[in-house]
């Protein structure tokens, strides 16, 4: 925990460590880090929404073990990554990661096996929301997280009073891990280059997903459809999004990332009602509208 907040003090800082340890500037600024969330999101819940329909072949844990697995092969491929010359912290970081990652996706998937999509979605935001509160300093900061919590409670107020009590604690779990992966995530980019860190951690993660994916699912998991449809929930919910954010770290603190990541509940929306055929309402729509409006707010006051 002491390095997970050591690093979280750092980078809000502005710097970001190599893999010689010096701080540098970033390439750019958080114009393209906030694009490169928007876009990290964007493919993350469409494809939650996709991931839905395959937990009937092979169930929640079965899906998992099938994303990340595929996840961890694609990345090894593009990637490459070098795997000598790291010290002892560094493979317990890649460890810490990819537990995170492991235990993020199954809580998650849980969560919506068990609630409609934006429900889980909203209750998950809440961890980012809630390092947003420790981590800005700034009184304009507070405020817009402030703003973000408000619409996120907005987004979730229709169905919240029905909503399965087990698929909350799920999804309230792997909102707390989303904020250690969002800390541990800029860490790793900070300490490994390119995006070595990810494809490592992503490997450890499938490794701690696999046993319960495969006592889940068995021999579904090798059917022709259920593993084309799990390489492509695969590169949308985890190859292209964890590496947007990955690069996106190293351009914006993790407070301001962790208030961006508040714009999730609105895109799940969309992605329910276009994907899922899931109607919006016209609180829906204003809480979107005031999380959208947060999270532009958080982006120009880092900027000032």
């Amino acid at each position: 925990m002491t390095d997970v907040h050591a690093a979280a003090t750092h980078i809000s800082a502005g710097a970001a460590l190599p893999e010689g340890g010096a701080p540098v500037r970033r390439a750019s600024g958080p114009v393209l880090g906030t694009g490169l969330v928007v876009g990290a999101m964007v493919c993350q819940e469409f494809g939650a929404a996709v991931a839905t329909s395959l937990f009937p072949r092979a169930g929640a844990l079965g899906i998992v073990a099938l994303r990340l697995a595929v996840s961890a092969a694609v990345l090894l491929v593009v990637c490459r990554p070098r795997m000598r010359g790291y010290r002892r912290a560094d493979w317990a970081l890649i460890a810490a990661f990819g537990a995170a990652l492991a235990g993020m996706n199954t809580l998650f998937y849980q969560a919506i096996d068990r609630l409609p999509l934006g429900a889980a979605v909203t209750l998950e935001v809440l961890g980012p929301l809630v390092l947003s509160v420790v981590t800005v300093r700034r009184a304009a900061g507070w405020l817009w997280a402030a703003a973000a919590l408000v619409g996120v409670a907005l987004l979730g107020r229709g169905g919240f009073d029905r909503l399965d009590g087990v698929g909350v604690g799920f999804a309230l779990g792997a909102g707390a891990l989303w904020a250690a992966y969002i800390l541990l995530s800029a860490r790793a980019g900070s300490r490994f280059p390119r995006t070595d860190g990810l494809a490592l951690a992503m490997c450890a993660a499938a490794v701690l997903s696999l046993p319960a994916g495969v006592a889940d699912a068995g021999s579904r998991l090798l059917n022709p459809v259920t593993l084309g449809l799990g390489a492509a929930v695969a590169v949308l919910s985890s190859v292209l999004p964890y590496t947007c954010e990955l690069l996106a770290l190293r351009r914006l603190a993790p407070g301001v990332f962790a208030v961006l990541m508040s714009l999730a509940p609105a895109v799940a929306a969309l992605a329910g009602y276009l994907v899922l055929d899931q109607t919006l309402t016209g609180t829906d729509i204003g809480a979107i509208a005031l999380v959208v409006a947060a999270s532009a707010g958080a982006v120009h006051a880092s900027t000032r």
